[in-house]
């Protein structure tokens, strides 16, 4: 059984999902540890200071930011605290976005969401919403005390929980010294043009990556196997297995009732709201909230009535 990450809720409207939180990575990554060739001991690394040599114990141990060459500003434990993002278990969507829309260079981390047992129903009506809408739900989510964007949809019977990148974090084309398009473009000769088109449909296959293998770590996983039947084994180590196993009882939610309320909650938000019917997002720390017109001032008592309604029942 996967070990959950951390357990927690979607929230969309007035439902609510509990659901556990599971990575949808596995790297079989072959792990080399450095030790001395002459007793095969594992090299362990010191935290040495720079200018004297002497090993610093982690109490005199601080962040710090560089702002300037050689000059630094120290941050203590209390005041990264300060600024990081309020711990929170639930997944709120703020809006729902065509998938297609969404680029897949912004596609960073992917994670499954499983739904605990009371949760069943509505996890299975969210997927099959989002299946039949082809649409993606945009939150934000705290994992490990820091915020990531993120992006919800369905991929064969599980919903995706993709971290997505910001769109500062990747870098300009315009940095690159690439060939230009468009009307002033290098134009290739019409020959060597239809021979390129022949030769990709002459190559091209249906996509099937299960046939796809790593051969580098295959290769290497058999030298290791083989030196190790040889008898050139020294060491053996082994990390602790840990699991963690939970159950919930079932139970039955009326979700029309909530569904129909999140819709008229959503259309008077959208006929006293923005003109193209978006949910206003939630201020963060490192954008500042616009100020909201006065129309939409109801719109915090909506919020409070939400808050409280979802702490009395969970779909």
């Amino acid at each position: 059984m996967a070990r959950a990450i951390w357990k927690g809720s979607i929230a969309f409207g007035l439902v609510n999902i509990p659901v556990a939180l599971t990575s949808a990575e596995s790297r079989p990554d072959i792990q080399l540890h450095m030790v001395d060739s002459s007793n095969h001991a594992r090299i362990r690394y010191e935290r040495v200071n720079a200018d004297t040599g002497e090993e610093v114990p982690w109490d005199r141990m601080v962040k710090a930011y560089e702002h300037d060459d050689g000059k630094f500003v120290l941050l203590t434990k209390d005041e990264l605290d300060t600024v990081q993002p309020e711990l929170t278990k639930t997944i709120e969507i703020s809006e729902f976005v065509d998938l297609l829309e969404i680029d897949p260079i912004l596609f960073d981390k992917p994670y499954y969401l499983e739904p605990e047992k009371r949760g069943r129903k509505a996890y299975a009506l969210l997927r099959e919403a989002l299946r039949k809408t082809n649409k993606a739900g945009i939150s934000r989510v705290v994992i490990r005390t820091r915020e990531y964007l993120s992006a919800m949809f369905v991929r064969d019977d599980v919903l995706i929980l993709m971290l997505l990148r910001f769109p500062q974090e990747i870098k300009k084309v315009s940095t690159l010294e690439l060939p230009a398009s468009g009307d002033n473009a290098w134009k290739p000769v019409k020959k060597e043009m239809d021979l390129a088109v022949k030769l990709i449909g002459d190559m091209t296959e249906e996509w099937k990556p299960a046939d796809i293998h790593d051969e580098y770590r295959e290769s290497l996983m058999a030298y290791i196997e083989k030196k190790i039947s040889k008898g050139d084994a020294v060491s053996d180590v082994r990390d602790p297995d840990d699991g963690d196993d939970d159950s919930s009882s079932e139970n039955v939610v009326d979700l029309a009732s909530y569904l129909e309320k999140s819709v008229q909650q959503a259309s008077g938000k959208k006929s006293s709201g923005t003109s193209d019917g978006k949910t206003a997002k939630k201020p963060t720390r490192k954008t500042p909230a616009k100020k909201a017109p006065a129309k939409k001032t109801t719109r915090k008592n909506a919020s409070k009535k939400s808050s409280s309604t979802k702490s009395k029942k969970s779909a």
